[in-house]
């Protein structure tokens, strides 16, 4: 018996020391793979080396990015990765992306696409480097435009979290959701300045079952937009600003537009933003289309312009024309417990569609003072009849 045991004991020691020596076969280091980290010489390859490898591998792999500055051009990590179980992007370095717009062509600059169980984390940064290119930006002026790169886009991705990690003032969108299921960010910080443009933090489009918990966004557009075809988003513990608030929307520009369902937005903060929480649909839309089952509860206001607000007259542009109303039905939708500071006589902007009134639009205990200097806010609505409840102020609208 102690034969046998002191064999086992043997047996199990070489097999230790065997991974010592070898180290972890479900890691796969960038540096490994080539990537020098020296924020000069571009290491696009050496990542996609690395992910590559791990894509092909088997079980529960890791790609790691230690802590070092790397330069980056525009990348796409994508699978399927047939016999991987699960894919951890153990990010601790600084990516600084390429500043040339030739190097991207139609492309974003990180993409990770048709993966499951994505896990990106590990407390790095995503620097766009967005300042030299902003400039080129058009589309905050025309409607037919070339849309800059997003830094991170992440395309039809089932079971997939994003924690913890940083992006800074990205081309255009920090991160872009796209045909993503069960998908969720937790612990972020996305930055980029007030005047930047369409820097808009996180856009949710034709996605499902996406929460974003416990996040900080200040950037030069909207902290959050929820775009169309998206069902069962939840936003939830949001500190946003600057920027222009978090938003519904736009709905009802391309064709083909599905309905939005279950949007829930609570228990954020927004300060010093254009606007606070905030439904915006086109006019003269392309097709009909829905949006219905929307709370937004538990919201602090800190002097924000337009801290409540339904535009169906939405037009960016400095000249708009339109034929006729927007032909997006919003309805079922709840204004709950919305507490702070107006910059805005007007605190309660409810402006729906003339050929389509909102229908269901209730507003309980909310409590928006104008500030500075204090005085009265207002409300202002059309196309709709809100039912209130609790605490009014401003005053309901005299409908």
């Amino acid at each position: 018996m102690r034969v046998e045991m002191k064999l086992c004991l043997l047996l199990l020691y070489l097999f230790v020391l065997n991974g010592i020596v070898s180290g972890d076969s479900d890691t796969f280091d960038v540096v490994k793979y080539g990537a020098r980290g020296d924020g000069v010489h571009d290491d696009s390859k050496a990542f996609l080396a690395a992910w590559k490898a791990a894509c092909e591998s088997s079980g529960a792999v890791k790609v790691l990015i230690p802590k070092a500055n790397y330069m980056v051009g525009p990348v796409k990590f994508y699978g399927p990765c047939d016999k991987v179980k699960s894919i951890t992007v153990y990010m601790k370095g600084y990516l600084k992306a390429t500043t040339d717009l030739k190097d991207y062509g139609t492309y974003d600059w990180i993409t990770f696409g048709f993966v499951e169980g994505l896990t990106l984390t590990g407390g790095g940064t995503f620097d766009g480097q967005g300042a030299a290119s902003w400039s080129f930006n058009s589309c905050r002026l025309k409607k037919n435009c070339q849309v800059l790169p997003t830094n991170l886009k992440f395309v039809s991705l089932n079971d997939t979290v994003v924690r913890g990690i940083t992006s800074l003032n990205s081309k255009f969108f920090h991160m872009g959701l796209v045909d993503c299921n069960n998908f969720m960010g937790r612990d972020l910080k996305i930055t980029a300045p007030e005047t930047s443009p369409n820097t808009d933090g996180i856009h949710i489009e034709r996605s499902t079952t996406v929460s974003v918990y416990s996040s900080i966004i200040g950037t030069g557009d909207d902290c959050i937009s929820i775009g169309h075809s998206s069902y069962d988003i939840t936003i939830s513990g949001v500190t946003c600003g600057p920027g222009h608030g978090i938003s519904i929307g736009s709905l009802g520009r391309y064709e083909k537009e599905k309905d939005v369902n279950g949007i829930v937005v609570k228990d954020c903060t927004i300060t010093e933003t254009m606007n606070g929480v905030r439904i915006k649909t086109w006019e003269d839309s392309p097709v009909g289309s829905q949006a219905s089952n929307m709370t937004f509860n538990n919201i602090v206001m800190h002097r924000v312009s337009n801290p409540i607000i339904i535009d169906q007259t939405y037009c960016p542009y400095t000249s708009c024309t339109s034929a006729s109303s927007s032909r997006v039905k919003l309805k079922d939708i709840y204004f709950k417990n919305i507490r702070g500071t107006s910059t805005t006589p007007v605190a309660v902007l409810l402006e729906c569609s003339k050929g389509l009134p909102c229908e269901n639009v209730f507003l309980e205990n909310i409590h928006l003072e104008l500030s500075p200097g204090g005085g009265p806010t207002n409300s202002t609505c059309e196309n709709v009849k809100p039912q209130y409840s609790g605490t009014q102020i401003p005053p309901p609208c005299n409908t």
